[in-house]
Order: C-alpha cells, then sequence, then structure tokens
C-alpha cells in the first residue's frame, strides 16, 4: 500500500477502536431495544417469540465454507413478526455528484418506508425486507431520485441439512460502499441477520463518481450437508449483475456486468471451538464492452474460531488462477502471434489467451465485548470493476462498531477502504470508436466507459449518535467522509487534472418504528 492508504487503513482503526477502547467491564442495564443499526440508527425489533413446534436453529456453528455467519446471540429464541418502519432523513452534503475536483454544497432529502418480515415453520424459514422511497436532490438537473431494495430468503431445513435460495435487488443513484450517512446501503441478505451472503457474488460498487442509477441484483442457491458430527459439506451458484442508467453528472458511461460464481467446500470440526475447510470457487466475468470478460478460479483454507455469543474469527487464503483474453493488436497480427489475425478493414481480429497468478485472502473478526460490538473485516479477491475497470483486483478493509451509550443515547462508527487494480484495458477497436474523459476530441466521439486509469481507491470515516424518544421513535445524528481517487494515470500526461474527490456528508434523521406484530 502507499502512505495515503496506509493513513486511510490507520485512521479507520482509531475511529472504531476508540469506542472499544472506553468500554467499562460492568454490567450494562439491558436495553433491548435501542441498538441500532449503522446506517440510520433503526433499533432492532423486540422479540416476538415463536409459535410452538418451531424449529431450532440447524447450528450456532454453520460451516466455515457456507454464507451464513454464527450469531453472536446464539441463545435467542426462534421468532416470527412483522416489522414496519419509516425513516426521514436531511443531509448536507459538500459534492452531491461525487465530482472530481468538486466542491459545492447541496442538501438531499430522504424519505424511506421499510417492512421486515419473519417467519418459521416446522422445516421452513422464510426472511423478506424491504426499504423504499424517494430522495430530493437539490441540485440543478437531478431533483428526486427511486430508492429500492429487497431482500429475500428462504431455508428448507432438515436434520442434517438445509437448502437455501437467497436473493438481494437493489436500485440505487449512487454506489453502496459505506451509508453511515442516511443513504441504502446495499449490504445483501445480510440486513435480515448473520449472514455472509454479500461476499459471494458480486455487486458491489466500491466507489464511483459523478450520479449514475444502478440496478444491482444477486440470485443464489446453497446447501449444506452434515456428513458425520464433526465433517460437512457446502455447495453453492449464482449469477450477478450490474446494469447502469446513464451517468448524469459527468456523461462518461459506466460499465455494465455480469457475473457467475459457484463454489463447493469440505469442513471439518477439530474442537469445540476451532473448524478448517477447504474451498473451491469458480467466477465468470463478462461485461458489455468489446471482448471484455476473463475467469477465475480459486482455492482456499479457512480457519475458524468462535467462541458462542462472544467471538467468531476467519481467516483464509490460496492461489487464485485468472485466465484473460487480450485484444489482439495489429502487431500481434504483423508478427503471427497465434490467433491474431486482420480482417478485411485492416483491423486485429482473436484474443491472446493470458493466465495470471494471484492470491485471493479474507479475515474477519467480529467480538462482544460487554458494551461493544466490534467488526473488522479484510477482503481481496477479483471483483467486477464497479462500472469504473472491466474486472478489478480489489482489496477492501472495513471497521464497524456500535455502543450503548445510556439507556437511550448510542453511538456507531462505519468505516471503510477499498483499492482496485485494473485487470484489463479498452480493446483498440473500442479506442477508435470513442475518446477518454479529459482527452482533446476534434471528432466529436462519445466518452469511453469506464475510468481511464490503472488504479483506484475509495474510502470513508463515518460515526454517529442515536437517541430512543420512546418505544418507536428514534433520532439519529451523523457524518461522513468520502474520498475517491485515481492513480495520475488517469490523467494522461496532462498537466492539470482533477483526479480527487472529496465528499463531506453530515446527515439527522428520524426512524419511526413500531412493536413487531407477533405470527403464530
Amino acid at each position: 500500500m502507499s502512505k495515503s492508504q496506509s493513513i486511510w487503513a490507520l485512521g479507520m482503526l482509531v475511529c472504531a477502536l476508540g469506542t472499544a477502547w472506553t468500554q467499562d467491564s460492568s454490567t450494562p442495564t439491558p436495553a433491548p431495544s435501542t441498538e441500532a443499526t449503522p446506517q440510520s440508527g433503526q433499533p432492532q425489533p423486540v422479540p416476538a417469540y415463536g409459535q410452538e413446534g418451531a424449529p431450532t436453529p440447524i447450528s450456532e456453528n454453520p460451516p466455515l465454507s457456507g454464507l451464513d455467519t454464527p450469531s453472536l446471540e446464539p441463545h435467542a429464541a426462534p421468532l416470527s413478526y412483522l416489522q414496519p418502519g419509516a425513516t426521514f432523513s436531511e443531509s448536507a452534503d459538500s459534492n452531491i455528484g461525487t465530482s472530481l475536483g468538486g466542491q459545492s454544497v447541496r442538501s438531499v432529502s430522504r424519505g424511506l418506508g421499510s417492512l421486515t418480515l419473519k417467519r418459521l415453520w416446522s422445516h421452513y424459514d422464510l426472511a423478506l425486507d424491504y426499504i423504499g422511497g424517494v430522495g430530493y436532490y437539490n441540485s440543478k438537473g437531478l431533483g428526486f431520485k427511486s430508492l429500492q431494495q429487497m431482500d429475500l430468503g428462504q431455508k428448507i431445513i432438515w436434520k442434517r441439512g438445509q437448502l437455501a435460495v437467497r436473493d438481494s435487488f437493489s436500485y440505487l443513484p449512487d454506489g453502496n460502499f459505506g451509508g453511515a450517512y442516511g443513504s441504502l446501503g446495499s449490504l445483501g441478505i445480510g440486513s435480515l441477520g448473520g449472514t455472509a451472503f454479500s461476499g459471494f457474488g458480486g455487486t458491489a460498487s466500491l466507489g464511483t463518481f459523478g450520479l449514475a442509477p444502478r440496478i444491482l441484483n444477486i440470485s443464489i442457491a446453497d446447501i449444506s450437508v452434515n456428513l458425520t458430527p464433526r465433517s460437512a459439506v457446502t455447495a453453492a451458484g449464482g449469477y450477478a449483475f450490474t446494469h447502469f442508467l446513464g451517468n448524469e453528472i459527468t456523461g462518461a458511461p459506466f460499465i455494465g456486468s455480469g457475473q457467475t460464481s459457484g463454489q463447493v467446500g469440505y469442513d471439518r470440526i477439530l474442537t469445540s471451538h476451532t473448524q478448517i475447510a477447504l474451498v473451491y470457487g469458480y467466477e465468470d466475468f463478462d461485461f458489455n464492452v468489446l471482448g471484455a470478460t476473463f475467469h477465475s478460479n480459486v482455492i482456499q483454507g479457512m480457519y475458524g474460531h468462535r467462541i458462542s455469543g462472544r467471538m467468531d474469527l476467519l481467516l483464509g487464503a490460496g492461489p487464485q488462477f485468472t485466465r484473460i483474453e487480450t485484444a489482439c493488436t495489429t502487431e500481434d497480427a504483423l508478427f503471427g502471434v497465434p490467433g491474431c489475425t486482420v480482417n478485411q478493414s485492416g483491423d486485429p481480429v482473436g484474443s491472446i489467451p493470458n493466465t495470471k497468478l494471484g492470491v485471493a485472502a479474507q479475515a474477519r473478526l467480529r467480538y462482544k465485548f460487554t458494551k461493544t460490538n466490534l467488526d473488522l473485516t479484510f477482503v481481496r479477491f477479483e471483483s467486477s470493476g464497479s462500472g469504473l475497470f472491466a474486472g478489478a483486483e480489489t482489496n477492501i478493509v472495513r471497521v464497524t462498531a456500535r455502543r450503548p451509550l445510556t439507556r437511550v443515547w448510542g453511538a456507531f462508527t462505519d468505516s471503510g477502504f477499498a483499492h482496485n487494480t485494473r485487470l484489463q484495458s479498452l480493446t483498440p477497436a473500442e479506442l477508435k470508436t470513442c475518446v477518454v474523459p479529459g482527452q482533446p476530441n476534434p471528432d466529436n466521439l462519445p466518452l469511453c466507459p469506464g475510468a481511464n486509469a490503472n488504479t483506484y481507491s475509495y474510502g470513508f470515516i463515518g460515526a454517529g449518535v442515536h437517541r430512543a424518544f420512546g418505544r418507536s421513535l428514534h433520532g439519529y445524528l451523523s457524518y461522513q467522509f468520502n474520498e475517491l481517487a485515481f492513480d495520475h494515470s488517469y490523467c494522461g500526461g496532462l498537466p492539470a487534472c482533477s483526479r480527487i474527490s472529496n465528499r463531506n456528508v453530515a446527515t439527522f434523521g428520524l426512524d419511526w418504528t413500531p412493536r413487531p406484530i407477533r405470527l403464530d
């Protein structure tokens, strides 16, 4: 990492760990209805205990290679409920469109309604949540924007395993990496509790500039089967896509993508707290630009240490083999490179396969102190490039923490950093039909999709407080700083070029969440 990237990572750790540092060793006064989500301070539903005959959880220690993660509240009784809610917020935003070099304070108003359903039967578990509404961006040419997100999970459970079908859909006007300032963050089915769904299959937008409405969807089917009391196998397959609907600030189009993923794993319990696993995964990426596609094969060894109700540690690493089809150049055809020819117009035709060896890794620590909940995550993998690149090698660090301060006050932090390195460039044929942003354009060609840079990084640091006003109403106040930075190649040798976007967002809002409706 560069010096600036190291500063980002250090800042995030200080921000989150500062909360944990102040926690005392006394037993907190119970306040079950005031724990808040990082996004908005919305209280979690008060448990409505389930009907007779409801199944117990399949396992308090699910397989490492599966999509579920253990709950830090492992002894909570099964519950079925319907939970409505509403959120209203007002933000002061210093760079409403995440423009490069732009700074102009504007307001963003949001009104959202939500509904969460959790329903348990003897062998079935249904979870559904929806949140949607509108945001008003007080800037010329922007105005009202739709905000939509829906997550669905259906499990079929039997004595030795489970089958799950999951889907996460969102329609958002900007990116979804970081949402402490009240905007929607598409974290996948994880909003329904305890799952690593958002880490499998893609659809994350790890950085954006301009304001580009986008549709993101991921669908996954996965199965876990216990072979013996100490061993299990898992398998999962899914498809994800990102479709951009136009850049309303810069006009430069983003790169849409589709991703097909599959993985299988074998898990072994060593002790009551320790597991190991071996996982193989395959990913196929395709993009809406000519000839841009690549395939990836990953093998990871995993180690997990879990103390029920208190700690969840996961470590994983292994080789990643990536096959990229590089488009032929005219020189390749002239020198007789295998697979490369020219057509009747003299343009190069064909591609050269190139296999790249890298490392995929992940680390996660979730720890529940007496009062503070802390979550640290590191992931290294190959992503779709978030619309800026046609594929990227991505490193992500994220730190979140939350802590009740009194019976009615609470605090939360959410910070993250993502560094992305381009995997493949635009083909020579594409460069003849478009112009790179910032370059001379005498023929009035359209702008090339994505960003003309070798790397980019995106980071945010956010924190806030929330306060309960009775059982159903909560207020919150938050601040978040965001930075998007391209490397110097983005300027293409020009003496003056804006390649960094800074954004400051302060938000206050109200959450209305009545008591959940019990379903028997």
